[in-house]
């Protein structure tokens, strides 16, 4: 997947117009800010997780949030467990600095943290590390196709 599929799949929104593309590499969060020009909170991060059964999820919160193990396990009933960056390749289609919750092959669970609900507008990336889209939340979880809003993480500082 890349940049382009993406945006393919951003079209049947009308959104596809929206995805910024950057010279430098936004595949952090603090590059990301660096490179949108905004606080590092609205970055959309996503995070690829291995399934219990087997396959991944993604969990996308806001930049200055992590996964709350404790949390997780109590929603989930397992320990929390970052895939690979080969395996968030194969399994989602895009690379770590890049993984978005769109144009996810059939299987792949997303989650949104309710800790991006502050904000007006969120920044995922889409599809490579050089790049991002804004996003409403209301947007954010039409487009992802996500499950439902968590509260799955916690702030960094903790």
């Amino acid at each position: 997947m890349s940049v382009e599929s993406v945006k393919k799949y951003l079209s049947a929104f009308g959104a596809d117009g929206r995805v910024r593309e950057f010279e430098a590499s936004s595949a952090t969060v603090e590059l990301a800010a660096i490179a949108l020009g905004t606080d590092g909170a609205r970055i959309a991060k996503t995070i690829s997780l291995a399934k219990k059964d087997g396959g991944c999820m993604l969990v996308v919160c806001a930049g200055d949030y992590k996964i709350d193990n404790r949390k997780f396990k109590d929603r989930f009933g397992y320990k929390p467990s970052m895939l690979s960056h080969d395996d968030a390749l194969a399994m989602t289609g895009h690379a770590v600095g890049g993984v978005c919750p769109f144009d996810l092959p059939d299987g792949v669970e997303v989650y949104l943290d309710e800790s991006m609900k502050r904000f007006e507008t969120v920044f995922p990336a889409a599809g490579s590390s050089n790049s991002a889209v804004e996003l409403s939340c209301d947007e954010l979880f039409e487009f992802s196709g996500a499950l439902s809003w968590e509260k799955l993480c916690k702030p960094r500082e903790q």
